[in-house]
């Protein structure tokens, strides 16, 4: 007797992300092995990441890493500069940099803080004096140059706009004091209502050191190295309190914490975590973000010899955590957390970012070797990247019987004439037999009628859904699935993978 077809279907195949740390043959074909240059788009599937367009081209930069810090400064009348660091200089402009460092000012790293604040930018970087951009001046002067400067301007590494005023911290010698400016004025630091606080002796493990410092739901935010500690009433410093502590997570560096208006996302020696603030029972749950790929996230951190940091994006609606010199950078989509709260991470290679910026016109902007590009089209620049997705092994609920693949179907959401790889290899082996097919082009018929006078699968020119089937061989007891495609001006998303094979005798 005829055996019948056994078959999985894979509905929004990664849907859930990533995920690395449980074993293989325990995931849910939900979990993806490998997503690369992929994010979960608003509809719950797995397609493409955007490339990146230079806006700008010049020789400014030299031979140096790029653009290492970016911000955009939105003056009181509407103005806007785009002000950046790269090659040891302050620029100003986007298609055209410009050279804007204060002259008599020794610069040798570009590892600048940048805030807007009271109709000025202000740039912080340790010990460096601060660097301030007023829309009105066009320039970039020293602090002290200020016309209403006072005191001696702090050359922390850290600086937060909140509360009405700056807040600036970790020194060359000292880790653990805050300073504050006067109220409305960041250029003022003695006199009015300046000052500042040691936390020496409320780290909740005797001793730490100030990394970061965050604004979040009215409360001042401090980040350790390996504890956090949180102040009430801060918008008057002089009167603020202690209003909780937590012991053995911190923040690994200056730029591995980001806001996302509702929680704090920063990166710990455990992983990317969430600081959740319920004020009626003033306490802090902490939730572990990235907790499907832990392992590669702490490998890549202990790796990594460059700067990490955060970026959240809200019109993408993700929080890139991107480690700088090894060019990698997870994407954590933040629509749909999973039950236990982590986020679903996919992974981008070959984009190299340096910096981030959130644009008023709802664009992100990115630092690069080459200077500044815009997180849009299909294209990095001028050349193509490859979208990978590989599943786990996959058992049909057996894992005793051989399977002997027979076909696959492969439903795709546009990608118009892109050539599409299909892959599928068995029992753990890297040995992936192959299937190339190109999509058709988007002939899109007016009135939703096909080039053929037959109703359309699609209702606009926008989408192009394709069903492809492929015949398949071989036999195992497992079975691993993977679709490659290059990605050249196009978008693709995967929409669905229904696997059928044959259930043979127990091995």
């Amino acid at each position: 007797m005829a055996q019948q077809l056994q078959s999985i279907t894979m509905t929004a195949p990664a849907f859930a992300g990533i995920n690395t740390q449980d074993a293989p043959l325990a995931q849910d074909h939900t979990f993806a092995a490998v997503a690369d240059n992929c994010i979960i788009d608003k509809e719950g599937r797995l397609a493409s990441r955007k490339g990146y367009q230079l806006l700008n081209g010049n020789d400014l930069l030299g031979t140096s890493a790029g653009v290492e810090a970016l911000h955009e400064f939105v003056a009181e009348d509407g103005d806007i500069t785009f002000l950046s660091a790269g090659n040891n200089k302050i620029f100003t402009g986007t298609t055209t940099m410009v050279d804007a460092s204060p002259s008599s000012y020794t610069i040798t790293t570009n590892n600048w803080k940048i805030v807007s604040f009271n109709d000025h930018a202000f740039l912080f970087q340790r010990g460096y004096e601060p660097l301030v951009f007023s829309d009105h001046a066009g320039t970039v002067d020293k602090m002290s140059s200020h016309a209403h400067a006072t005191g001696t301007p702090p050359q922390g590494h850290e600086v937060l706009a909140a509360f009405g005023r700056l807040w600036v911290a970790d020194f060359t010698a000292d880790k653990s004091t805050i300073y504050w400016s006067d109220l409305l004025d960041g250029t003022a630091w003695s006199g009015g209502s300046t000052g500042s606080i040691d936390i020496t002796k409320v780290w909740p493990t005797g001793y730490d050191t100030i990394v970061a410092i965050a604004a979040h739901n009215g409360f001042l935010v401090i980040f350790g190295r390996t504890s956090i500690v949180i102040y009430s009433g801060a918008d008057d410093p002089a009167t603020m309190t202690l209003s909780d502590t937590i012991s053995n997570i911190g923040c690994v560096n200056r730029d591995a914490v980001v806001s996302t208006g509702r929680d704090l996302i920063f990166l710990d020696d455990s992983g990317v975590r969430s600081l959740a603030r319920t004020i009626q029972e003033k306490s802090a749950p902490i939730g572990d973000v990235s907790k499907n790929v832990n392992n590669d996230v702490k490998s890549l951190f202990a790796a990594e010899t460059g700067n990490i940091s955060l970026h959240y994006s809200p019109q993408d609606a993700f929080v890139l955590l991107n480690f700088q010199n090894l060019g990698v950078v997870y994407a954590f989509d933040t629509r749909f957390p999973l039950q236990d709260g982590s986020y679903r991470a996919t992974t981008w290679s070959s984009i190299n970012p340096l910096a981030f910026t959130n644009t008023s016109s709802d664009k992100m902007y990115l630092g690069i070797k080459d200077g500044i590009g815009e997180y849009k089209t299909y294209k990095d620049n001028a050349a193509s990247y490859q979208l990978s997705y590989f599943s786990h092994p996959l058992s049909f609920g057996n894992t005793s019987n051989l399977k002997f693949l027979k076909k696959i179907n492969l439903t795709t959401f546009n990608g118009a004439e892109s050539t599409v790889v299909l892959n599928w290899a068995y029992d753990y082996s890297g040995a992936y037999k192959k299937q190339a097919y190109t999509l058709p082009q988007s002939n899109v018929g007016q009135y939703n009628i096909s080039e053929f006078n037959t109703t359309a699968e699609y209702s606009s020119s926008i989408s192009l859904i394709n069903r492809q089937k492929i015949n398949t061989t071989g036999q195992g007891t497992v079975v691993a699935i993977g679709v490659e495609t290059t990605i050249d001006g196009k978008a693709i998303a995967i929409q669905e993978i229904n696997i059928q094979a044959l259930m043979g005798r127990i091995v």
